[in-house]
């Protein structure tokens, strides 16, 4: 029996070579011999840190019996969900019609041309109340598959269709929700918030940080968003030695948390705890940032520059592998043991989140180290993860490990991802390439914008195509709105062209972003909990935008603790950039025309504030520069959008 998971680029596949089990990687090599064999097959998803997943290696997985049972009824394919985040979205979407409350491990059983037909999540191996064995399901889809062939192509035939449907539905264009809108979203969260434990919701509980950055950015929801991340820093969700959060608590009060640490998760909430410090300035916010800042740069971040996906949640303590044992321990005790594993895959999208994060903070706390592990993640993704493919097109790499490149395809995700932390690096260290590598990725996912009723008219698609195995079967999504736990592929490259219309004011990436969220229509207020990050976007496109360009002397780039910059580091809200005279001069010169002629004042820093490009005098005394939320002009200021003048206190940009 071939070993043909023994070199795959997933450490969760390699952790499976072993089985007696004759796995497939993904491909369209499982279903060639599927349809070759008459059999059906299954597609079993997972992820490394997944700890039911493991269960079900070491219970089902691994014994022989049942093993030959598998190898000589089916063809099994096994899938990392992180490294083809487009096959588990397909496959969730058609196990939802049978089975709620789903999870991984994913198992379905599909027909040799890809139609789903049965799934479940976990199955035990004997029989438990009201769940079957994993041998017993295997034995009733080979009885249907073998004597009812009829009803299975019927049940795969009507996910097809309902699965066809929900697409339509999810790229019906609709009204992106008004400013009314976003208050009753933001009331419907304040009804769901546990006001006993803080969080929302019962058991099991997650931190859902795209859901608080939106409450975050709204007077209605700021409360309920700080009150929250105070409760979860100090909850055993956190880890307070090496200070990273656990994925999610079993328990209403947090406790017994599923102990992988996700590299999505731990960006994320950098990022609001960096924010939260910024609002508020207390010094619980800025402590838990600064752990969450040390557990990325101390255990996840790789040699060479990048960040592991992820963290085991099962350890060996003294001999013993049990989940969680490592995170009981004391910081002494911890010293004795070896830490849980990685997962050392390098995955862009969720790199570029980490990027973003770490430059944010570096930039409010002026930490130069973590600027510097922003750095070092977003050069070795434009050395290993970005090539050419002549034309001006781009291939751009879903997954890596240790310098190999995995084969799967990029995603929206990736390119969104990544483009917004190349332009948040750029904002924080002033370097115009991370801008102009940023503009390739979203220039390259562009679309012409056409009418809101043209359905199949998405804003953004992916340059290199679908994954054409799932393409072929017809099981390829158009568009995955779904964002529990971080943004949607859709709504992050949407992100990375508002964040870039605000540096160039082209009005293309404006349109974009705006019908990207059209596409979303209704859904968003509809279920806010999982919409929390198309909501920040969409309540940032209903405006005024908000920038800050501060310009330092060439020979003198930093600034003093009282100064310009130093004010800038505490802005909570808006865009904020820092940049010398030169490199403004650059950015204006490559076409960021937010940069155009700011320039310092009489050899002093400059401050230029701006509202929709609209900007006041330069000042250069930091107690003309209001340093809290919002960033309004003076009152007699007026608004205007991009080449409207008004120049009784100021100036348009570029002016």
């Amino acid at each position: 029996m071939p070993n043909r998971l023994a070199d795959a680029i997933s450490p969760y596949l390699r952790s499976h070579a072993g089985n007696p089990v004759d796995w497939h990687g993904w491909g369209a090599e499982a279903f060639a011999e599927a349809r070759a064999r008459d059999v059906p097959v299954l597609v079993s998803i997972g992820y490394s840190t997944c700890h039911w997943c493991h269960v079900m290696a070491r219970e089902s997985f691994s014994d022989p019996v049942l093993a030959d049972y598998l190898n000589a009824h089916f063809v099994s394919v096994k899938v990392d969900r992180e490294e083809h985040p487009d096959v588990d979205a397909a496959y969730l979407a058609a196990a939802s019609a049978f089975v709620g409350g789903l999870g991984w491990p994913l198992n379905v059983f599909v027909t040799p041309e890809g139609r789903a037909f049965y799934a479940g999540t976990y199955f035990p191996p004997q029989p438990m109340t009201g769940h079957p064995s994993f041998r017993q399901v295997l034995a009733a889809v080979t009885d249907a598959w073998t004597t009812r062939r009829a009803d299975v192509a019927e049940s795969a035939d009507l996910v097809v269709e309902a699965l066809a449907a929900a697409a339509a539905q999810g790229t019906t264009a609709g009204a992106r929700p008004d400013a009314a809108a976003l208050d009753e979203a933001v009331a419907a969260l304040v009804a769901q918030e546990d006001l006993v434990f803080g969080g929302f919701g019962g058991a099991p509980k997650f931190p859902v940080a795209p859901a608080l950055g939106f409450l975050l950015e709204r007077a209605g929801g700021r409360d309920l968003a700080l009150r929250t991340l105070k409760r979860l820093g100090a909850s055993p969700l956190r880890d307070p030695i090496e200070g990273g959060f656990f994925r999610y608590a079993v328990n209403r009060d947090w406790s017994e948390p599923h102990y992988e640490r996700m590299l999505y998760d731990n960006a994320q909430l950098l990022d609001l705890y960096t924010q939260a410090w910024r609002l508020t300035g207390e010094p619980w916010a800025r402590a838990v940032a600064e752990g969450i800042a040390r557990f990325l740069t101390s255990v996840l971040m790789l040699p060479g520059g990048g960040f592991a996906s992820a963290q085991d949640s099962e350890s060996t303590v003294d001999g013993r592998r049990v989940e969680g044992g490592y995170y009981t321990l004391d910081e002494e005790a911890r010293k004795l043991q070896s830490r849980p594993a990685l997962d050392e895959k390098v995955l862009t999208g969720w790199n570029g989140l980490a990027v973003a994060a770490l430059a944010r903070a570096g930039f409010a706390f002026d930490d130069r180290g973590l600027q510097a592990a922003a750095v070092s993640a977003a050069d070795r993704l434009l050395d290993q993860h970005l090539a050419d493919r002549g034309a001006g097109g781009l291939d751009l790499v879903r997954a890596s490990i240790s310098g190999r490149v995995s084969g799967a395809r990029s995603t929206l995700e990736d390119y969104g991802m990544f483009a917004r932390g190349l332009l948040e690096l750029a904002l924080a260290t002033g370097e115009v390439r991370y801008a102009l590598a940023a503009r390739r990725l979203i220039d390259a996912t562009l679309q012409p914008v056409r009418a809101p009723s043209d359905q199949a008219a998405l804003p953004f698609r992916v340059p290199n195509g679908a994954d054409p195995v799932l393409a072929a079967q017809g099981m390829d999504l158009p568009v995955d709105p779904s964002e529990g736990a971080y943004p949607s592929g859709l709504t992050s490259i949407a992100g990375a062209a508002w964040l870039l219309h605000l540096l160039t004011a082209d009005p293309r990436y404006l349109a974009a972003a705006e019908s990207a969220m059209d596409v979303l229509g209704g859904q968003l207020t509809a279920r806010p909990l999982a919409f929390g990050a198309s909501l920040r976007l969409s309540a940032a496109l209903l405006g005024p935008a908000r920038q800050l360009v501060v310009v330092s002397p060439d020979d003198s780039p930093g600034a003093s603790p009282d100064g310009l910059l130093a004010v800038a580091r505490r802005r909570a809200s808006g865009l904020v950039a820092a940049v010398t005279e030169a490199q403004a001069k650059a950015f204006a010169d490559a076409g960021f025309d937010l940069f155009r002629e700011r320039t310092t004042r009489s050899g002093l820093a400059a401050a230029y504030l701006c509202r929709d490009f609209v900007c006041s005098l330069p000042v250069t005394d930091p107690a003309d520069l209001p340093a809290d939320l919002p960033a309004d002009l003076p009152a007699d200021r007026p608004a205007g959008k991009p080449g409207s003048t008004g120049r009784s206190t100021g100036t348009t940009m570029g002016a």
